[in-house]
């Protein structure tokens, strides 16, 4: 799917004063010439200024070629490439309401097996590499970065 730098640029656009908007809530340091508010008003300001840019070159794009607002690709045709799409939102869903209950390491192993079983990696393979995958996520993320990642079904045995 192809979308008209105008759409982008709106979105942009839209980001940005909502940021801008957030931030007149943020408190003022006494003393201090600069605030909390300062940096995600410059990066906010920066990406109003980025959506006007697309938005109008969208707009003469769109005038000049006749360019469609949305273009749909090839692939959208495939049911092989929507069923791996399919599988990718419903990976994304199934961490969302499973992690906490099944865990990290359970859930995170049947996601990336499901993904590469859909990207037509052998199921032994898909198994093996999703199992390694998981445990070096899980070494780099709870032992390394120590991030609490949920154990779920594995509590009595978290190390």
């Amino acid at each position: 799917m192809k979308l008209n730098d105008a759409v982008f640029g709106a979105i942009f656009l839209a980001l940005g004063a909502l940021v801008l908007f957030a931030i007149q809530g943020f408190p003022k340091i006494p003393g201090q010439p600069v605030g909390p508010a300062l940096f995600p008003g410059i990066i906010a300001t920066v990406l109003c200024a980025t959506g006007v840019v697309l938005l109008f070159q969208g707009w003469q794009r769109r005038r000049a070629e006749g360019e469609p607002w949305l273009a749909w690709e090839p692939w959208v045709r495939s049911p092989r490439h929507m069923g791996a799409l399919a599988v990718l939102i419903g990976s994304a869903l199934l961490y969302i309401l499973a992690a906490n209950a099944l865990g990290f390491l359970v859930t995170a192993t049947l996601i990336l097996t499901a993904l590469f079983i859909v990207l037509r990696v052998p199921p032994g393979r898909a198994v093996l590499i999703a199992v390694v995958a998981t445990l070096v996520v899980h070494f780099a993320f709870y032992k390394l970065l120590r991030v609490p990642l949920p154990w779920g079904v594995l509590t009595p045995y978290a190390w």
